[in-house]
């Protein structure tokens, strides 16, 4: 592993919602192109990581169970949203010489292996690029949970979620103008505000393990090793 950067192992969260880029549904293929592209750069540099991707660009279950249909099904149908998105990102990867492994929560042998925490350990010590699929293999959690869940399970030391805004504000930016960013925030002051940016079990996850996180946005070319070399990038959340 590489010796001059803060962080050794990282989880990135990826939004599915992002890999749309300009279209209305699915994914667009430069924009998954340019992401793989950042993520072998991290990993050729020594540092080891994990991806989650939602799945919000083809299935949110929420969002269907908000419709009418049943939430556990809606959240199913979710979960397989986020392993074809896993599928997408790992077949972007190789393409660009790089070496992924899509592990997921619900058995799906034929194209993904399932999650073992030590398996999936040993590949990111052996340098190949994790992308865990299916959340955490149940209903009513989100893939925010399931990533804070495989950070602290592989060991990571630095959660990073990748969104359209470049992290936390005290408001909706798009749709107040007066809207200020944060650089800094703790885990309680993101829960006692109700800022949207995770789920509070998430969010409590990464407090209870003393998880950092950076929340920014993945839209600007070049962030995510910006973050890994200790560039002010986007919002920080931490203990204090």
């Amino acid at each position: 592993m590489s010796e001059s950067f803060k962080h050794q192992r990282i989880l990135l969260k990826l939004s599915g919602e992002a890999l749309m880029g300009e279209a209305d549904y699915g994914i667009d293929p430069k924009v998954i192109g340019r992401l793989a592209d950042e993520i072998i750069e991290v990993q050729k540099a020594g540092i080891q990581i994990g991806v989650v991707i939602g799945g919000g660009n083809i299935f949110r279950g929420a969002g269907l169970a908000a419709a009418g249909m049943d939430r556990v099904t809606g959240d199913h149908m979710g979960m397989l949203a986020t392993v074809m998105n896993a599928l997408a990102m790992q077949d972007a990867i190789e393409k660009r010489g790089g070496f992924a492994r899509v592990m997921s929560a619900l058995p799906i042998h034929d194209v993904a292996e399932d999650f073992i925490r030590r398996r999936a350990i040993r590949h990111i010590e052996k340098g190949r690029i994790v992308l865990f699929a299916a959340g955490i293999g149940n209903p009513f959690f989100t893939t925010d949970s399931a990533a804070a869940l495989r950070a602290v399970e592989v060991g990571a030391d630095l959660l990073l979620k990748a969104t359209k805004v470049d992290g936390i504000y005290t408001a909706d930016p798009a749709k107040h103008a007066d809207a200020t960013r944060y650089d800094h925030l703790t885990y309680d002051e993101v829960i006692e505000r109700k800022l949207a940016v995770m789920d509070t079990a998430a969010i409590a996850l990464c407090r209870d393990h003393r998880l950092p996180m950076v929340i920014y946005d993945m839209t600007v070319p070049g962030n995510l090793m910006r973050i890994m070399r200790g560039e002010p990038i986007g919002t920080t959340v931490g203990a204090s």
